[in-house]
């Protein structure tokens, strides 16, 4: 089979299809002066949907997300743009967890394995 790369630069792929699985690296808002863990949060649901559309799959067919929040006390604010985006008839599993992003602007960076195809 083969394997698809999608916005490939000299480092990573922003997502990559081997057959009907699709594997999107981690996403970090792009516009992060002034803004909070909502607003970095809902950026980054944006650019996951705009991933999965290219690849050929949408946030009904997600398998397995994981949130990495730069302060576990943020969870409540992640969850406030979560709720209001995820399909709520196909929720995927999901993990969240703190951890040190690549720089300290970053609040919030997920990733999401899905399945190809339209829900």
């Amino acid at each position: 089979m083969t394997i698809e790369r999608y916005e490939t630069g000299p480092r990573m792929s922003q997502a990559v299809a081997h057959g009907d699985l699709v594997f999107l690296a981690g996403q970090v808002a792009a516009d992060v002066v002034g803004t909070g863990v909502t607003a970095q949060t809902q950026q980054i649901l944006e650019q996951i949907d705009r991933l999965l559309m290219a690849t050929g799959s949408d946030k009904a067919r997600i398998l397995s997300a994981t949130v990495y929040l730069a302060d576990i006390g943020n969870f409540a604010e992640m969850n406030a743009a979560w709720d209001a985006w995820v399909d709520k008839a196909n929720p995927p599993a999901r993990a969240t967890v703190e951890a040190r992003l690549a720089g300290p602007e970053y609040l919030v960076e997920i990733v999401v394995t899905a399945v190809r195809g339209k829900s």
